[in-house]
């Protein structure tokens, strides 16, 4: 029943962000992005999402990680708002390339990629780890509200 509740709820909470997000704002380079993933604000989150990604994962991991489901889905939720912004970044410069000019001539396109290569290959390494060791009906929900939330910070930060 809870599962059920659990998951209702993330359905509706989804659907109200979505109705209610602001306009988004049009990028027509992939230096726009880089302008605003270098901000401040931006680069601390960076930095607090992969130094505690890193402390759970030499740390957090081989103290208790295959007791407790949260270390391995924080992995993979910090990650995964660093990748979502990475995606964007690639999918932009993808876009732009095929109508306009190539942006694969930028270094910061190479550097999105790379970032999102290395999220993935860490998001997917952990996330198999906790299904492999819990309840699949528990990770999914609460990897899904974990994911969401940091991803929508992590856009509020650097999009302000």
């Amino acid at each position: 029943m809870f599962g059920v509740v659990g998951c209702i709820l993330c359905v509706v909470g989804s659907v109200g962000i979505v109705l209610h997000a602001p306009k988004e704002r049009e990028i027509n380079s992939v230096e726009e992005i880089w302008h605003f993933a270098t901000q401040p604000g931006f680069i601390v989150y960076s930095c607090v999402a992969v130094v505690g990604a890193l402390f759970l994962i030499f740390w957090a991991v081989k103290r208790s990680g295959h007791r407790k489901m949260l270390v391995y889905i924080a992995i993979c939720s910090l990650m995964g708002s660093l990748t979502v912004i990475s995606v964007k970044a690639v999918a932009i410069a993808l876009k732009l390339s095929f109508s306009e000019s190539n942006q694969f001539i930028y270094v910061q396109t190479w550097f999105f990629i790379f970032v999102v290569i290395i999220c993935c290959l860490v998001q997917l390494n952990y996330l198999n780890k906790a299904l492999d060791s819990f309840n699949t009906a528990v990770v999914s929900p609460v990897y899904y509200v974990m994911f969401t939330i940091l991803t929508i910070l992590a856009n509020m930060i650097m999009y302000k």
